[in-house]
């Protein structure tokens, strides 16, 4: 692998330590004598369990991967809209105020951010999203599960 894919997965694996999050673009507006375009930005984060559970029924349910995404035609991006794109805003609600605000933020994703702004953090927040922080976890309950057999107990099982 070259150096720069290294260091670019290695800068993605710590936002996800670090939970950094992704920033999205809401609304841009120009205000007067004013040269630079004011940008409303909310950060995407990590949300909490459930919310990782929903999103990912959520992305499962659309059964397409963030690979196969970037290959659409027009043609192929329309139908993915008419067909997922409620989905889509749905996700993006869960990362910014959690299960709380899902209806009001679904709402507001849907009609007052770009498309290729919500298509971009979906892409880039299920990258960051994975089961790797659960690896720990799940070797740790694996070695101290009760029911498991020790290595004196094979023989006899009590």
């Amino acid at each position: 692998m070259e150096e720069k894919t290294i260091r670019l997965i290695q800068q993605e694996a710590a936002e996800a330590l670090l939970n950094v999050g992704v920033s999205l673009p809401l609304k841009e507006f120009r205000l007067p004598f004013r040269k630079k375009p004011v940008v409303l930005r909310v950060t995407m984060r990590r949300p909490c369990m459930s919310g990782q559970i929903e999103i990912a029924r959520t992305y499962l349910s659309m059964e397409v991967s963030s690979a196969e995404m970037e290959k659409f035609t027009k043609e192929e991006q329309m139908r993915f809209l008419a067909d997922h794109g409620d989905k889509i805003c749905r996700m993006i609600a869960l990362t910014i105020g959690g299960t709380s605000l899902v209806k009001p933020l679904t709402w507001f994703v849907r009609h007052f951010v770009r498309y290729e702004y919500q298509m971009a953090a979906v892409r880039k927040f299920v990258s960051l999203m994975g089961t790797d922080p659960f690896i720990p976890i799940i070797r740790s309950a694996e070695k101290t599960n009760p029911m498991k057999l020790r290595l004196s107990q094979k023989k006899k099982g009590s």
